[in-house]
């Protein structure tokens, strides 16, 4: 009874926080009545209303509220009884599936998952090439890498692995028939090469030595949703493109590409880890994670 009850609570917490039945069942590898089935049964054990469903949201009642909040230890408990158990035992073990960026992918993550294999010998990996976030519950990754990317929802944790530093960079063959900026401002002569996906078109905001920040302006000649796509124009001369340092930087080294605007800065972008809330992280995902980390700190000092 009381295990049937704890499945229910921890139902009731992944309804709160994707705010969805369908989502919450999902997550538990439920449909959506068997998760509303469950939210009655909690409401009618304790005699009380515990969500007020309308059409367009679900909000918590004051009991609603205090189960929550007591829903929540009860969560990280058991979350901390499974680090424990897997920290003791929990060799790597079964296939990992991770979708992360084709840019990232492969010139980031290979590397680590070349040295992961080599360490755990009962591990497999699947890697997808993939910029999209949305799909990562529904498709049964274990993990995606991104750059710069926020969650789409609550039901995602994410893990800072590294802030990276983003450049102003083109190829020296686009500077052959044009002069060089000096200022921000003069970036409005020149041709950009800019992210675009299906949500959001990047915008450039700099950090002038003044510590002014100025909207770039620009002819944005290209869009890409893809930063190897990106790299890969900018190397052609087409264009001035903003990336990551960890993707450019073996590029600037080579003189494939330079730095346009040095005592310009760009800011940083965050390199994160990001997994379903409602997935145990098992050993095989976390040595994964703290593996990756430690490689990009790694390369990013080399």
């Amino acid at each position: 009874m009381i295990g049937s009850k704890v499945n229910d609570i921890l139902l009731f917490l992944s309804v709160v926080e994707t705010g969805s039945f369908v989502a919450a069942g999902k997550s538990f590898g439920l449909s959506r009545s068997t998760a509303g089935k469950a939210i009655a049964r909690l409401e009618d054990g304790y005699g009380a209303r515990l969500l007020n469903r309308t059409t367009r949201a679900l909000d918590l009642t004051e009991e609603g509220r205090s189960l929550y909040a007591r829903g929540l230890a009860i969560r990280e408990a058991i979350e901390a009884a499974d680090d424990s158990i897997a920290s003791e035992r929990g060799v790597p073990r079964g296939t990992l599936r991770i979708t992360a960026p084709d840019a990232v992918g492969r010139r980031l993550l290979l590397p680590t998952v070349r040295r992961y294999l080599e360490s755990w010998r009962e591990t497999q990996i699947e890697l997808s090439l993939s910029d999209r976030v949305d799909n990562i519950i529904d498709s049964g990754f274990d993990l995606a890498i991104r750059i710069g990317v926020r969650p789409p929802d609550q039901s995602f944790i994410t893990r800072t692995l590294l802030r990276d530093e983003v450049l102003l960079c083109a190829s020296p063959s686009y500077f052959e028939t044009r002069e060089r900026p000096l200022t921000v401002e003069h970036l409005s002569r020149h041709d950009l090469l800019q992210f675009a996906s299906r949500s959001a078109r990047q915008s450039w905001h700099l950090k002038e030595e003044d510590g002014t920040w100025v909207r770039a302006q620009g002819h944005v000649r290209l869009r890409l949703d893809s930063a190897e796509a990106l790299l890969a124009t900018a190397r052609d001369g087409l264009g001035i493109a903003l990336l990551p340092r960890l993707l450019v930087g073996a590029d600037l080294a080579e003189g494939r590409l330079e730095q346009v605007l040095p005592r310009v800065t760009p800011g940083t972008v965050p390199v994160i880890a990001l997994y379903p809330h409602k997935r145990l992280l098992e050993p095989r995902v976390r040595r994964f994670i703290d593996m990756l980390s430690d490689d990009l700190r790694a390369s990013r000092v080399g």
